[in-house]
């Protein structure tokens, strides 16, 4: 099994687990994803990677307790194993020097923005930073993008901290300030992304999103990951993550987005009704 060597509870829901994988942090880059299995039987469910480290062997990877699988991934803490770890998986993140680059992460994409920021940086780019949540409950990693990035802008939607308002009122600012951007990258949740791609269709930045599409094997065989970039059929797995969110066609991926809905509440009922259900780590799986 890979064994979880630290967890942390960045936010009600919101947890950050730092496993023992050699091989995938051998070969991570930024941009690339991972597809995990909690134990035998269960179900496989792709993560973004959030950081690696190449010297501890170590992949870290942020996820938010929405459904069956990661409420279960939520159970477990330091030292329980995963059954399976597969990665890291999609092509990576383009990184060179565009001169300057936007990194917009909202949510729970402010933890893959991160190495992609860091990266940019590293290839000698001006990289403003643009990160949003909510409120500032559920905002995090605010230390670790500031010194990813040349600078960095802060939004809550409630105005509980940073600017009130938006992550694409903070872009439309930068856009204006900083003329001459090379790139715009954005991660998120699948209303931002679009918001963002629409922003920036205006100006004529180049923007690239990474797609979170449903997701089974990963390698391209199954397509369900299927989206429509270009009107050309993709598959997020094996083409992406990241597109070109200007040709994304994001209408027909917010339909497909909720067409497994009703299954997955299910599921996830079935899993908090049944308390003596037990999880590879052999802890109660219940409420």
């Amino acid at each position: 099994m890979y064994r979880i060597i630290k967890k942390e509870v960045l936010a009600p829901t919101l947890s950050l687990i730092e496993i023992q994988a050699p091989l995938v942090a051998g070969k991570a880059k930024a941009g690339q994803f991972i597809i995990l299995r909690v134990e035998e039987g269960g179900e496989r469910i792709p993560l973004t990677i959030a950081d690696f480290d190449r010297e501890k062997g170590t992949i870290t990877c942020v996820f938010q307790e929405v459904g069956k699988t990661t409420k279960q991934l939520g159970t477990l803490e330091e030292g329980d194993g995963i059954e399976d770890f597969v990665g890291p998986l999609g092509l990576p993140t383009h990184i060179k020097d565009y001169g300057s680059v936007v990194c917009v992460g909202g949510g729970v994409g402010v933890a893959p923005i991160y190495p992609i920021a860091r990266a940019m940086k590293e290839a000698g780019n001006e990289v403003i930073g643009i990160i949003g949540a909510r409120n500032k409950e559920i905002l995090f990693w605010e230390d670790r993008m500031r010194a990813a990035c040349t600078e960095l802008r802060v939004a809550t939607d409630d105005g509980s901290y940073g600017r009130h308002g938006f992550v694409t009122d903070l872009l439309k600012e930068a856009i204006e300030e900083k003329k001459g951007l090379g790139l715009c990258i954005a991660i998120g949740p699948l209303p931002m992304m679009r918001a963002v791609t629409n922003l920036t269709r205006e100006y004529g930045l180049k923007t690239m999103v990474s797609l979170n599409s449903i997701m089974v094997d990963g390698t391209g065989m199954c397509g369900c990951c299927r989206v429509t970039v270009g009107g050309e059929t993709k598959f997020a797995c094996v083409d992406g993550p990241e597109f070109d969110g200007h040709l994304v066609d994001f209408e027909e991926m917010a339909r497909r987005s909720v067409i497994y809905k009703p299954m997955e509440q299910l599921a996830l009922e079935r899993y908090l009704n049944e308390p003596e259900h037990k999880c590879c780590c052999g802890r109660g799986g219940g409420k």
